[in-house]
């Protein structure tokens, strides 16, 4: 521990904001009176005295004077530098101040005591440990900042309280740290202290260091980035000026672009807001990128371009009946749309309650009729563009309205982008087999298609993806469906239904001679100067090589006709011009598929024995003839009750009992054998077994096919019915009786049986439909078996 060894009067050079330790040399400006007034004296007392001048060398903070002071020795009297008097100073050892006294000149005298700052020899071991420590800190400070030659003094230093005020001259220390040091008397404690100090310096510089990498790095990166930026620019530049664009295309200026597009108000609101979240972000945030895709999407949309309808309503007929022969309903249903439009446009109720007069129609009806076809008749009708939106298999709800923005890959719903590929707010958008959307645990996009079909809510139709209303009242949606049933009932409700329910065989052959042949003629490279079909060739064409609702097979048949007469033209065997009859079709494309039942010999049809009806039945195809057979079992075998097969639903097989429940209580009224009935087993069977049937319009067929088994009595070749049985024998309603007569005078069939109030439905068959057909409509089960069941004759062959 240092202790006091001698007392010492000195005259006192007091140092503001400098602190001066023992080993250390100073300059010192004798222009400070103070400095002056001490050296003065000090030089005063050195006259009397042997030795250098001293002064007691003490730090003043704030006009206070620190406990410890600095013995100093003047070592010369002279010039600084820059040419002002000046004194050379030694630090020499530490000084106890104590009270004050008198002495020579004007200076501060007091009294103190040197501190002896001696240690015990050998050092302990932690000591030098210390030491070495503080000399590698020292060292390694001293190499970052290249004081190479200091670095050989400090190594040189051994004393401890030589090497602890060493640090007095380290740059960084603050003032109050160098007075600690200076009154850290004892030599092993300040060498610590002095350690601590370079120890947190150089972790602090490390730190420092760090960050300042890191900054230059990113400002070495930025720096980069925008000198290639500009170099961007420059090329672009160049590239406009090379195309002859103008200066002002820039395609990024999405502010400007977006105050230069015309919008609704709120969407123009809605878009600056993303234009000032971009300009706040960086060029490298995802964020940019979504906000950039959604400004180019809005500024995509049509928002207030729309075409021009065209109110020729004759001219608009005309397009119609030229394109599609048929289809009364949907031509007058679109010819009353552009009326109304018309009237609207000319009162000017264009726009009431912020909706406009947009339609929403379903066409339901087999494959083949022209449904999607129909929808692109109607937008040329119109003058409007066409979109067409394929729903079949969707069963992403966000199909429909979109994905939200967060989503990586997110895009706007098909309504959204149907729109934007159109270019105007009012196309015809034909919503293609909505009957074949599905649902699954990402939504069911027909419950999506709820706003979008809804004439009341669709102005206000927001998507997903946008987030902004878009107006849809003002679009023409056509909605194709082949089944019924598969649409939900809350969108059917919302739409306004066309059924299309097949074409006559008339139908089909001015459909197959204006539209089908020229087009197939063109595709098998053929003129119509070269090869003719004759009527009679596309009238057995349509009746007896196909049979459907549609033309789709019967075009098939056409091309297929075509591409042989061009084989054969090819290779030698057939001279052209050529015109195809019906007595060529045989040879060219193989026998007919379809014979009616009319056209066979008699023994051969369905109906030769007792047992077996005909039926009618709507299925995905449209309307077709339906078969039903049925036997009574051996009464050894005992195998009694009814058996059913044919892939039947449960309403077709509750059908089956009632018509068997009928003729067990009634059938003595009809002197039927109901006897057999009770004691033999019933079978009743419908062909074309793999294919699954259901329904209560077969009621009347299978009781009419009972009834002729019993009594032995054939049903008649040319009669088909169809109605609901009740247990009473009342003949009830069915639907599907446009399509039921289309198939039953497509399969030659002459007389038809339907029930009574079903009669009103007979004004939406075609004319020349009602005129090959004998239509009875009845109430009872006993008139349809007087009308189907053949006189009675004594030889009665035996049921099948």
């Amino acid at each position: 521990m240092a202790s006091s060894s001698s007392t010492l009067t000195l005259p006192v050079l007091p140092l503001d904001g400098e602190v001066v330790l023992p080993g250390m040399v100073v300059p010192l400006d004798l222009n400070d009176a103070d400095v002056r007034a001490a050296v003065e004296a000090a030089q005063a007392a050195a006259r009397t005295e042997p030795g250098k001048p001293r002064v007691l060398m003490v730090p003043r903070v704030d006009g206070n004077y620190a406990g410890t002071g600095v013995l100093g020795t003047i070592e010369q009297v002279g010039r600084l530098a820059d040419g002002d008097p000046g004194a050379l100073i030694r630090g020499r050892a530490r000084v106890k101040i104590g009270a004050g006294t008198t002495g020579p000149g004007a200076a501060l005298w007091v009294e103190g005591s040197r501190l002896d700052e001696s240690l015990p020899e050998p050092l302990p071991g932690s000591v030098t440990e210390l030491v070495k420590e503080y000399k590698a800190l020292a060292t390694a400070w001293l190499r970052k900042r290249g004081a190479w030659q200091v670095v050989d003094r400090v190594q040189a230093i051994d004393e401890v309280s030589t090497l602890a005020d060493n640090s007095g001259y380290s740059p960084f220390l603050t003032l109050d740290q160098k007075i600690e040091l200076l009154e850290t008397a004892d030599p092993v404690a300040r060498l610590k202290l002095a350690t601590q100090q370079l120890r947190d310096h150089l972790a602090e510089q490390d730190v420092a260091e760090t960050i300042a990498k890191d900054v230059q790095e990113g400002v070495d990166k930025q720096q980069r980035e925008f000198l290639l930026r500009r170099q961007l620019d420059a090329v672009r530049k160049e590239l406009r000026e090379l195309n002859g664009e103008a200066e002002g295309e820039e395609s990024d200026d999405y502010r400007a672009r977006v105050e230069a597009a015309d919008l609704p108000e709120k969407v123009r609101e809605a878009a600056l807001k993303e234009v000032d979240k971009l300009e706040r972000s960086s060029d490298q945030s995802p964020e940019g990128s979504w906000i950039r895709t959604w400004l180019d999407t809005v500024l995509e949309l049509p928002w207030n371009e729309r075409t021009q309808d065209a109110y020729d309503i004759q001219g608009a007929k005309s397009v119609l009946d030229a394109e599609h022969a048929g289809l009364e309903d949907v031509k007058e249903r679109i010819t009353e749309y552009l009326a109304v439009r018309k009237r609207r446009g000319d009162r000017g109720l264009g726009v009431i309650g912020g909706r406009r007069g947009g339609a929403v129609l379903a066409l339901v009806g087999p494959p083949g009729v022209g449904k999607t076809s129909l929808g692109e008749s109607v937008a040329h009708a119109m003058g409007r563009k066409f979109v067409r939106v394929a729903l079949g298999g969707v069963r992403d709800e966000a199909e429909i309205r979109g994905h939200r923005r967060t989503y990586v890959g997110a895009l706007p719903g098909r309504i959204v982008r149907a729109i934007k590929e159109a270019g105007s707010m009012n196309p015809v958008v034909l919503l293609d087999e909505i009957d074949k959307v599905g649902s699954d645990f990402r939504g069911d996009p027909a419950a999506a298609l709820l706003e979008v079909l809804d004439p009341a809510q669709n102005h206000t139709f927001r998507d997903h993806y946008l987030e902004v209303e878009l107006d849809l009242s003002d679009v023409v949606f056509l909605a194709t469906a082949n089944v019924l049933e598969a649409i939900p009932e809350a969108l059917l409700d919302r739409m306004e239904l066309v059924r299309l329910d097949g074409y006559t065989e008339d139908e089909k052959v001015v459909i197959a001679r204006d539209h089908l042949l020229p087009r197939q003629l063109e595709r098998a490279g053929l003129s119509t100067d070269e090869v003719t079909l004759d009527e009679s060739a596309l009238r057995k064409l349509a009746g007896e090589y196909t049979r459907e609702a549609g033309v789709r097979t019967l075009e098939r048949s056409i091309a297929r006709l075509l591409r042989k007469v061009a084989a054969q033209h090819e290779l030698g065997d057939r001279e052209l011009p050529f015109t195809i009859r019906d007595e060529d079709l045989r040879a060219l494309i193989g026998r007919p598929h379809h014979v009616p039942e009319s056209a066979q010999d008699p023994a051969e049809r369905r109906t030769a024995v007792p047992g077996v009806a005909t039926g009618l039945a709507v299925t995905g195809a449209g309307g077709d003839v339906l078969f039903v057979e049925a036997s009574l079992a051996d009464p050894e075998t005992g195998a009694a009750g009814l058996t059913l097969t044919g892939q039947l639903g449960d309403v077709m097989k509750e059908s089956a009992q009632i018509a068997l429940s009928f003729l067990r209580s009634r059938g003595a009224e009809l002197e039927l054998p109901v006897g057999d009935l009770k004691d033999r087993g019933v079978h009743i069977h419908f062909p074309a077994g793999a294919v699954p049937k259901d329904g209560p319009s077969a009621g009347i067929t299978m009781t009419t096919a009972l009834a002729s088994l019993l009594s032995g009595r054939l049903v008649r070749t040319d009669v088909a019915m169809t109605g609901e049985v009740s247990l009473t024998g009342r003949v009830l309603p069915i639907g599907g009786v446009k399509q039921k007569l289309l198939a039953a005078h497509r399969a030659g069939v002459k007389t038809v049986i339907i029930p009574k109030r079903n009669e009103a439905d007979l004004d939406d068959v075609p004319a020349e439909v009602l005129e090959k057909l004998d239509v009875h409509a009845v109430t009872d089960v006993r008139q349809v078996l007087e009308l189907a069941l053949t006189p009675a004759r004594n030889e009665v062959p035996v049921a099948a």
